[in-house]
């Protein structure tokens, strides 16, 4: 019996134990190092590995020892028990345990072959139940195998660890991936202001004109209109700067945020773009600002000659009024002035800056005063065309009469200037029948016809007053020239009345020409000729 109990253990059990070496744990971590060398060289990877192989060898070593351990008090029951019995503890072992325990009973199985005889009398086969003392000793190292972890479990801790190594490097780079959307999302955002703020400077641009035009003499239309427009600069400067902060900022903390995930590959690609785009605004941003500041300069420095020009009127208009509170100097009319040649020569000279329009009748009225000393008046004006120089002239050379040329064509006036005093002298002609009159003082003194009948006065000649023309504007000779004052030098494109004379004469009713009026504006001096302020009817009562 005890033979046959020998053969069913050893049937039954497994074959001896060799040493250390078991089959299972082993190749485990053997496969994850290779697999583990297969990736990328990296030193945070190798002292992982070598970390993790050495707890699997180390538990892999508890095993054995806990194996080897519980061999000895497994076999003392073993042999309590009848041969019959062996089948039945360990197909309810094998029924009732899984993988690791079978093959703790199988050892228990071999252990009771080899202890002492079982006891005698017992029967081959009992039906009766095995007692629960000898089952629980089969069962002794199902617990320390719960209390030891085995190379498995190891392993699956390892690959635990690398899952939970892949997902936080995952959600790193998700949230890298987020930041970059963000950052995108407020360099949008930044380019919307950059937008809005480029329109605003345009409507500031279009206003800054107005701004300008509105800007006038008076102080405080100048404040209402150009001083608000520097304001509204600073302002969008400003602005720029705020958003050129932010973009500092948001360059600056970008990087910071992509070494802390370093170890992902497509994490690095997305801020280069970021850095680019936002150099690019950088960039914008730059050329805005000198751009407002170019315009604040032009604004302040066109501002500042507005104000100086604002300043010297105001200064000439004070000092106007404190010439006019004074009673230094009286209000000038623009005809209160007279022309003054001292000497006889061939340059000096006024010229009347209005051309004429053709003319089929006029009147001519001025004050002469002359200072030839009796050897001649000289020419007072003439008037030339081209083709004519002789168009209309008023002269006296030597000792010969005034005369009068129309067209070249001459007639003697019975007028004498030589009293070097102020005279009033109005000549009137038409083309119907060359009719002609000549006043002095308001009075007439002498009338014709066949002057130049039917010729109209040809338009844009050149008028002179104190030079004869040889040609149209030029070739002055010095013997007909005229010495002395000339004054209110009007013409008209009519007949005057004797009324209407005589009351210019006596300075009852002054009248201004209707074709040339006698004005500052439009007459200027040459070669030395003198112009000065002159009221015609006092100088004329003082005299």
């Amino acid at each position: 019996q005890s033979g046959g109990s020998s053969g069913r253990g050893d049937s039954s059990g497994s074959p001896p134990v060799p040493g250390p070496k078991l089959p299972g744990p082993e190749p485990r971590p053997r496969r994850r190092a290779s697999r583990g060398l297969e990736r990328p060289a990296s030193r945070l990877t190798l002292k992982f590995l070598a970390v993790l192989l050495a707890a699997g060898m180390l538990a892999f070593l508890g095993a054995v020892i806990c194996i080897i351990a519980s061999v000895p008090l497994a076999a003392s029951p073993a042999r309590a028990l009848p041969g019959g019995g062996d089948n039945v503890s360990a197909a309810s072992g094998a029924a009732a345990s899984p993988g690791p325990q079978r093959s703790l009973s199988a050892l228990h199985g071999l252990g009771g072959s080899s202890g002492p005889s079982a006891l005698p009398g017992a029967p081959a086969s009992s039906a009766y139940p095995l007692p629960p003392g000898p089952l629980f000793s089969r069962f002794l190292c199902t617990p320390l195998a719960a209390a030891c972890p085995s190379g498995t479990e190891q392993g699956d801790a390892a690959a635990a660890g690398e899952r939970e190594e892949l997902l936080l490097l995952q959600s790193t780079a998700e949230q890298l991936r987020q930041t970059a959307l963000q950052q995108e999302a407020r360099i949008r955002a930044d380019q919307d202001t950059i937008r809005e703020l480029t329109g605003k400077l345009g409507r500031c641009e279009s206003g800054l004109p107005r701004g300008l035009q509105d800007a006038g003499p008076r102080r405080d239309t100048m404040a209402d209109g150009a001083w608000d427009s520097p304001a509204l600069v600073l302002e969008l400067e400003d602005a720029v700067r705020a958003l050129r902060d932010r973009i500092d900022r948001i360059e600056q903390e970008l990087p910071a945020r992509v070494n802390l995930s370093a170890a992902a590959a497509p994490a690095p690609a997305i801020p280069t773009a970021l850095h680019s785009k936002m150099d690019e605004l950088e960039g914008q941003l730059l050329a805005k600002v000198l751009a407002l500041e170019k315009e604040r300069t032009a604004l302040s420095h066109s501002s500042h000659q507005q104000h100086q020009e604002v300043e010297k009127e105001l200064d000439a208009l004070q000092g106007r009024v404190a010439e006019l509170e004074h009673g230094s100097s009286a209000y000038n009319p623009p005809d209160a002035f007279k022309i003054g040649i001292p000497i006889r020569n061939n340059y000096m000279y006024a010229r009347v800056r209005k051309a004429l329009p053709e003319l089929y009748a006029f009147t001519t009225c001025m004050w002469l005063r002359s200072r030839s000393g009796g050897t001649g008046q000289g020419t007072p004006f003439s008037y030339s065309v081209p083709g004519q120089a002789n168009e209309i002239v008023l002269l006296e050379a030597g000792h010969e009469p005034m005369e009068l040329l129309i067209n070249d064509k001459v007639a003697q006036l019975p007028m004498s200037l030589k009293d070097n005093s102020w005279h009033h002298i109005c000549i009137a002609w038409t083309t119907r029948d060359g009719l002609w009159s000549a006043y002095q003082d308001g009075e007439l003194r002498g009338s014709g016809e066949n002057l130049a009948a039917w010729h109209p006065i040809k338009p844009h000649g050149i008028l002179i007053l104190g030079q004869e023309q040889d040609t149209l504007g030029g070739r002055f000779d010095a013997t007909q020239a005229f010495v002395g004052d000339i004054a209110q030098f009007n013409l008209w494109d009519h007949v005057l009345t004797p009324a209407q004379v005589l009351g210019i004469a006596n300075c009852t009713a002054p009248l201004l020409g209707s074709v040339l009026p006698w004005e500052d504006k439009l007459v200027e001096t040459f070669g030395g000729a003198k112009k000065a302020p002159f009221d015609v009817c006092k100088g004329r009562a003082k005299a």
